[in-house]
């Protein structure tokens, strides 16, 4: 792709989203999974050994997370990769036997860092303060906060389920059976999963509600856990134990966020062309791993030789009827905002707690440029595609954000409010998404 892009946008000012002239021809190199780096972050901070994340990725949700683990005690240092693009980073993990004092942890708008972190710093013979962006404070983090206490930990908090609160650690948690409602994410699971093999009788987590969504972020963790030497039976669904024991060191290279790789991989359905995505993994536990069934289905044909993902369109997105999508629904749903013919999608009541309240959101943006959408109660349903462009809100939310570029593609006149908050986990999406368009047509 050309490097001739125009200056990074003002994010307090609305981006004009560049509109595809012509049939796209691009080749995009996305950055490293979100998921797995801070999933592996807070396993190298409990490791036996110090640990090389190699090809991490760099962007507030990570930068975020790095910051947590450096106020908590651990080392995290940058080196320059291996080979030139980039830097790997070294972490030397924490001394959980030596008194802290009063830390204080910055979350900003991380899920992962605010639900992750918590249960690590328990660990801990300290008094962290765990606080982040307004924002945060209305996402939920009440399933975390009562498994700290069920575990013994004393959280002192405001009662309302959220940040701020904080934990008084003795640098011993119990672990044994515990019985949490994870039905509103994922996380909260997996950020028991990441530290039960070091609580003293292990963990035994088991999930009573509703279904817990996003399980394949949860399976991500197992797998991730296993990869690093922790023992955890899953066989049993809702149930899930983690065997007393440790972390060993390791040296891992990060995959490439397949979710990320959505936006640009959904290009090419929407304005016609053909997108290439490198690095692509044969096998993974990323949920976007499901992108070449879902744009097939919405009218692409994709292939997968090498490590190349190729995605091709001709314009023309077929609806769908999806369940499922978790933090794929937001492209899902920008596609389906361009599909004649009605789209659905179930199973995500979840993302009402996310960095913003994705449904309503969606259902807001999608009828303000002239289509027609309404929430269902896990989920929404988009009846008539946008025809009018106008001013896209992000509301602080990098998927929304990212949404509204897809639609950009098309429709004229499409401004996006702060699409600086794409960098909390792509920092050069307007960029790279500014290439992506200079292909069509050239």
């Amino acid at each position: 792709m050309s490097s001739n892009v125009s200056a990074a946008p003002d994010s307090l000012s609305p981006w004009p989203a560049p509109r595809a002239r012509g049939r796209l021809d691009a080749t995009v190199s996305v950055p490293a999974s979100k998921s797995l780096t801070n999933r592996y972050l807070v396993l190298a901070a409990v490791a036996d050994g110090p640990c090389w994340l190699r090809k991490p990725l760099h962007s507030r949700d990570t930068d975020l997370m790095v910051e947590a683990l450096r106020a908590l005690g651990a080392g995290v240092e940058e080196h320059p990769s291996q080979d030139g693009l980039g830097h790997d980073l070294l972490v030397t993990p924490l001394d959980r036997t030596q008194p802290r004092g009063a830390l204080a942890v910055d979350c900003g708008l991380a899920g992962t860092v605010m639900r992750f972190v918590p249960p690590l710093a328990a660990l801990l013979p300290a008094t962290i303060r765990f606080d982040g962006d307004p924002a945060a404070r209305v996402r939920p983090m009440g399933p975390v906060i009562t498994a700290l206490k069920d575990l013994g930990v004393r959280v002192t908090e405001e009662d309302r389920g959220t940040l701020p609160f904080s934990i008084e650690g003795t640098g011993q948690v119990r672990g044994g059976h515990l019985v949490i409602d994870a039905s509103g994410s994922s996380q909260f699971v997996s950020a028991l999963l990441l530290v039960g093999t070091f609580f003293a009788d292990g963990l035994h987590l088991e999930h009573m509600g509703n279904a817990v969504p996003s399980l394949d972020h949860i399976r991500m963790t197992v797998e991730t856990l296993r990869e690093v030497g922790v023992v955890v039976d899953d066989t049993t669904p809702g149930h899930w134990h983690v065997s007393a024991g440790r972390v060993r060191a390791f040296d891992v290279v990060i995959e490439r966020d397949l979710s990320n790789a959505g936006p640009f991989l959904a290009a090419a359905v929407a304005a016609g062309g053909t997108v290439r995505i490198p690095e692509w993994p044969a096998e993974t536990t990323q949920v976007g791993a499901r992108w070449p069934d879902i744009l097939t289905r919405m009218g692409a044909s994709t292939s997968h030789e090498g490590n190349v993902l190729t995605v091709r369109g001709d314009g023309k997105v077929q609806p769908i009827d999806l369940a499922d999508a978790s933090e794929l629904a937001p492209t899902v749903a920008a596609l389906g905002a361009l599909a004649q013919g009605e789209t659905r999608l179930s199973g995500i009541a979840h993302l009402r707690g996310h960095e913003t309240n994705r449904l309503a959101a969606l259902v807001s943006e999608i009828n303000a440029l002239g289509g027609e959408a309404e929430e269902t109660p896990d989920g929404l349903v988009i009846r008539r595609p946008v025809n009018q462009g106008g001013l896209f809100h992000s509301y602080e939310d990098h998927r929304m954000a990212t949404a509204g570029a897809i639609i950009g593609l098309v429709i004229d006149g499409i401004r996006i409010e702060d699409v600086g908050t794409t960098s909390k986990t792509m920092p050069d999406f307007p960029e790279l998404w500014q290439e992506l368009a200079a292909t069509g047509g050239a």
